[in-house]
């Protein structure tokens, strides 16, 4: 049975690397035999239906990428159904004491070690906040997310697992 997927890129089209024009990668992910191929915005989101399991596609997407482009590219591939739940479950929304703008996913490739997790604690960086569910990372970081310790290479180096981040608009975007 066919399903609608949305499969975020690490890493392409940031700072003239990884250059991959959406109108290739579209093409590319119905050569595949992915249907309803849509990308929103140059960074690497892509919705579309198939009917293989999410990991699966990640391994799929991410060695075709390679083969064609020749960049290795973390892809992480999620359920419509599960990335609304992941945007439901925001434990920021709904107070008013934080501002949309300020919010930021952290997707995590797969669930670290709790322990790892744990030895962070309560790490905060001036007024930034971050709390996990799942292999979700929601962060807030009023200071913006380029001022943030809290960006990937932090939760990689400290979880030994990969991740990419999109930032609130872009979520809600995609879970539309």
């Amino acid at each position: 049975m066919e399903k609608s997927y949305i499969a975020i890129l690490r890493g392409i089209n940031v700072s003239g690397k990884n250059i991959i024009p959406m109108a290739e990668l579209r093409r590319l992910l119905a050569k595949l035999g992915l249907k309803n191929c849509a990308t929103y915005i140059q960074s690497g989101n892509v919705l579309f239906d198939s009917t293989l399991d999410a990991k699966t596609l990640e391994s799929l997407i991410a060695r075709e990428i390679a083969k064609v482009f020749g960049y290795d590219v973390p892809c992480q591939v999620f359920a419509k159904e599960d990335w609304k739940m992941m945007v439901q479950a925001n434990p920021y929304l709904g107070n008013a004491a934080y501002e949309t703008s300020f919010f930021h996913l952290t997707f995590l490739a797969d669930l670290p070690e709790e322990q790892l997790f744990q030895s962070i604690g309560e790490y905060n960086h001036d007024l930034d906040e971050f709390k996990k569910i799942g292999r979700v990372i929601y962060l807030y970081c009023p200071g913006g997310y380029g001022r943030t310790k809290l960006n990937n290479s932090f939760w990689e180096k400290k979880l030994g697992v990969s991740c990419t981040t999109r930032n609130w608009k872009t979520v809600q975007r995609l879970a539309q």
